[in-house]
């Protein structure tokens, strides 16, 4: 009896000592390399995480900002980060016809959200107004570059497009009356448009060419992809959730702009004006045929890539299986 009396008490201080220790967790972490923090486009990783709608998917992000693109991918290539977001599509492509195991596990933005304005003090009120002056983009080769060759032939504007540096700068030579229209990306310049102290004359999504098309995308590589199919399945439906959340919660509105440092009515202007919904679905690649045919003019492919290979490359989760129960990628030609 006195045996069995000792193991009873073990037994109850056994499940008394289980009874007090933390429930362990059943959340799967996940590193997550973003390309630009404080940006709305690349905002839903850390505005989810903080609203708890990862951790409702069973999802802990560890979040890094990288130099880049390219160092964001590379981190996603070696495996020490299992997604990255906001790498550009033309490159990931160029990366992945090179042979490296790429996988796009959704969009994060279709369109351009680049735009060109003028001071207050300008003479130039319309589009015809640009006519013989010069309009400002950042380097030979940039998105702002091809925006601005786009945005003069959608419109025939006679003008001289020139470089001016990135959009800090630009803003300089605007000031400095060395180039008549800038460009900017958001969040830059949005705190002057809603001062007055500029006036946008256009967007780059004005040009049909360019708000059809996705720019940049998620991304994981093959090995991850496989090991952890379900984790990354649940990752995509958490930031879903989350852009749906971004653009129908007010909350969401002052929870970014405590991220980036601006005030809610700039969040609300980027939201409102620059950053549409249906520019941030992850479910869509958009325009695939007119990036391909990019990818090459610019060349960032030899040659197209084949169905199959679209079909390796891009892997987004489906919202709805169909009914075969594939996972067949969502492409927009």
């Amino acid at each position: 009896m006195k045996y069995i009396t000792n193991w009873r008490c073990i037994g109850a201080t056994g499940l008394a000592l289980v009874a007090f220790m933390p429930a362990a967790s059943a959340d799967e972490i996940v590193k997550v390399a973003v390309v630009q923090r404080g940006a709305w486009d690349s905002a839903a990783p850390e505005l989810g995480q903080q609203a708890g709608i990862f951790k409702k998917h069973g999802i802990v992000l560890e979040l890094l900002y990288p130099q880049g693109s390219s160092d964001t991918e590379q981190r996603v290539l070696s495996g020490s980060v299992d997604v990255g977001v906001g790498v550009g599509i033309m490159a990931t492509m160029r990366t992945y016809s090179r042979g490296a195991p790429l996988r796009i596990i959704g969009a994060n933005r279709t369109g351009a959200a680049n735009y060109w304005y003028v001071l207050k003090s300008s003479p130039i009120l319309t589009l015809k107004d640009i006519a013989g002056k010069t309009i400002a983009y950042a380097t030979n080769g940039s998105s702002s570059h091809y925006d601005a060759i786009d945005f003069t032939k959608q419109f025939g504007l006679k003008a001289r497009l020139v470089s001016t540096g990135e959009a800090a700068a630009t803003f300089q030579q605007l000031m400095s009356s060395n180039v008549d229209v800038g460009w900017a990306a958001p969040p830059f310049g949005v705190d002057e448009i809603e001062q007055g102290k500029i006036r946008v004359v256009a967007h780059a999504n004005d040009v049909p060419a360019l708000r059809g098309k996705t720019v940049n995308v998620m991304i994981t590589n093959a090995d991850t992809l496989q090991k952890r199919k379900d984790v990354l399945d649940r990752f995509v439906r958490a930031y879903r959730e989350t852009v749906e959340w971004m653009y129908s919660d007010p909350a969401s509105v002052k929870r970014y702009a405590e991220l980036a440092g601006v005030s809610e009515g700039v969040a609300q202007r980027l939201r409102a004006e620059f950053f549409t919904r249906d520019m941030l679905s992850p479910d869509t690649i958009v325009g695939l045929k007119s990036i391909m045919k990019d990818a090459v003019t610019l060349r960032y492919l030899q040659t197209k890539l084949s169905r199959k290979q679209l079909g390796e490359l891009i892997q987004i989760p489906p919202v709805v299986a169909d009914r075969t129960g594939s996972i067949a990628p969502l492409v927009s030609p």
